[in-house]
């Protein structure tokens, strides 16, 4: 526990824990279940009802990213440590003095993906979908960002099987009176005496049994404060927070866009960086953030824009607002930022897919574990129907029922459809037929390998899992077999904060000079998912969840 002796014999009388971990996500979760395991009596405080236990991971698609494993092995992909490491630092593009501790993070999440990881959570029962996903293939360039092999391990069980070890874990601990969860619990400040955090203060919230991501009651009903030895923050980034998000929009992206999506529900706002720097700790990186723009409007919201993302396969003609085709990188599923930095130089907040209903049976997932009921809900029987001929059954009610879908038999069809979207919000120029016509047309003739989209839809195929599960043969968008056309409005969806409260190897909080801040621990997004920033500039996706994991199991062990 932080500065034991003097400081634990003046708190010793006072404390009404060991622990205060602020924030019953994933990475509290594991904080709090680490820290009752070595004796510490602990106090969760989350400002959500218990029907949010897990926070965000629970909303998730349960990827997790891990190193020349056995379902990497049993698949024929070969990777290495060695690998890995080109391909993260690669991707990061570290070059700030701060970047000192996402280094060193970087570096020892890295040999824990390596690692342990897969046999720890496996001996909590965890499993792993056979099929590893390649996720953020990257800008091409060898050296540059990107996952030169596929390392995107789908949980079985999705979002909730992540949560479900560390939640019964911390329930286990409640039960036996280790860990106390306090629900309803706002913390407004951190309790601070000389120079030292003590406990956190706050108000009550009103009783609120909304549904999990529902905006629920900002009703204070009454006040707390409590002590402890040790606080650990792990509370989530700013994503949603639009007008957060878009002060904190670098100009290397472009302007921040007018509209969005949100990808998090809205009490994801950041709050607890901004009172852990009021504490004395330092907050680093805050333009560094990951946004996705493939986003589609949720016909069926559970708060404020939500926003799914789909999870493409290659094949998808990209265009933007205009109607130009982007050029590679930026194709379906490579490079995240890349493209959101060519599509923000347009001036539109959307851009549209153009695919084919084979294209969608074989291509089109949805993020989350509500989108996918097979693998969350451990079902062989309705996996097994995904793997069968039509669409997934959730992409399927969103291409019938979501605002952002156009079908149609002919291209002249198509493009009316998609000029009628484009006069909703987000409003954008009318597209001339006869030059989308003149796209689709060009996009086919190269289809066979003439260029680097369909060279990339062949390297794809290369691999057993994107041949058998995600990548569809290569045909003409205009053959009328594969049809009815299809085009998509993607919006772009808010998402993570790369960067947050720096912290040691040992999760501790430090100030404007590099010193610990005596008593103050941060894990997860609050923390960049470690150190202020582990990821840089760039995720290799599957590094959220496994940062969360990471970053809150070294502080609770710390503590």
């Amino acid at each position: 526990m932080a500065s034991r002796g003097g400081r634990a014999a003046r708190y010793a009388l006072c404390m009404d824990a060991d622990v205060i971990v602020i924030g019953a996500g994933l990475a509290g979760l594991v904080a709090a279940a680490e820290a009752a395991d070595r004796g510490r009596r602990v106090i969760v405080l989350e400002q959500e009802g218990e029907q949010s236990l897990g926070g965000q991971a629970h909303w998730s698609f349960g990827g997790l990213f891990l190193i020349d494993s056995p379902e990497q092995r049993r698949l024929g992909v070969h990777d290495s440590l060695d690998l890995a490491r080109s391909d993260w630092f690669g991707s990061a593009q570290f070059d700030r003095p701060e970047d000192r501790w996402p280094r060193a993070w970087a570096e020892a999440y890295l040999d824990f993906a390596a690692g342990e990881k897969r046999a720890w959570l496996r001996g909590m029962g965890h499993r792993f979908f056979p099929v590893v996903g390649w996720a953020e293939r990257g800008d091409l360039t060898g050296t540059g960002h990107g996952n030169s092999v596929p390392r995107f391990h789908i949980t079985w069980g999705t979002g909730p099987g992540v949560v479900e070890p560390f939640a019964r874990r911390v329930l286990a601990h409640r039960d036996e009176g280790a860990i106390r969860m306090m629900f309803r619990r706002r913390v407004d400040a951190l309790v601070v005496e000389d120079g030292v955090v003590v406990g956190a203060s706050g108000a009550v919230l009103a009783p609120d049994d909304a549904e999990r991501g529902r905006p629920t009651s900002r009703e204070a009903v009454g006040e707390f404060e409590l002590r402890a030895g040790a606080v650990i923050v792990t509370s989530g980034g700013i994503g949603g927070d639009h007008d957060l998000v878009r002060r904190a929009w670098p100009e290397r992206l472009g302007a921040p866009p007018e509209h969005m999506l949100s990808g998090v529900p809205a009490h994801v706002d950041g709050r607890m960086i901004g009172i852990a720097e009021r504490a004395g700790a330092r907050a680093i990186n805050g333009d560094r953030m990951w946004h996705y723009v493939e986003g589609i409007d949720n016909f069926d919201p559970l708060w404020p824009a939500h926003g799914i993302r789909i999870l493409p396969g290659p094949s998808s003609l990209w265009l933007d607002a205009e109607g130009r085709r982007l050029p590679a990188p930026y194709l379906p599923g490579f490079d995240t930022l890349g493209t959101l930095k060519r599509l923000r130089t347009t001036g539109y907040d959307y851009s549209w897919f153009v695919l084919t209903q084979r294209i969608i049976e074989k291509e089109f997932a949805l993020s989350g574990s509500e989108q996918n009921p097979d693998l969350t809900g451990r079902s062989i029987r309705l996996l097994a129907k995904r793997l069968g001929s039509g669409a997934p059954g959730p992409v399927e009610t969103f291409k019938q029922r979501g605002a952002d879908f156009v079908v149609a038999d002919t291209v002249d069809e198509l493009v009316d459809g998609m000029n009628a979207l484009a006069h909703e919000v987000p409003r954008g120029p009318r597209l001339d037929p006869v030059a989308v016509r003149a796209v689709v047309t060009e996009r086919d003739r190269m289809i066979d390998g003439g260029d680097a989209q369909a060279r990339e839809i062949g390297r794809a195929r290369r691999f057993v899992g994107d041949r058998i599960i995600r990548v569809a043969k290569p045909h003409r968008l205009l053959d009328p077999a594969a049809g009815p056309l299809i085009a998509v409005k993607l919006h772009i969806l808010s998402r993570k904060t790369l960067g947050g409260l720096e912290t040691d190897l040992d999760g501790r909080c430090l100030g404007a000079a590099g010193e610990p801040v005596l008593g103050l621990y941060a894990a997860g997004e609050a923390a960049g998912f470690g150190g202020g920033g582990m990821m840089g500039y760039n995720a290799l996706e599957g590094t959220f969840l496994g940062g969360c994991l990471f970053s809150g199991r070294v502080a609770g062990r710390a503590v």
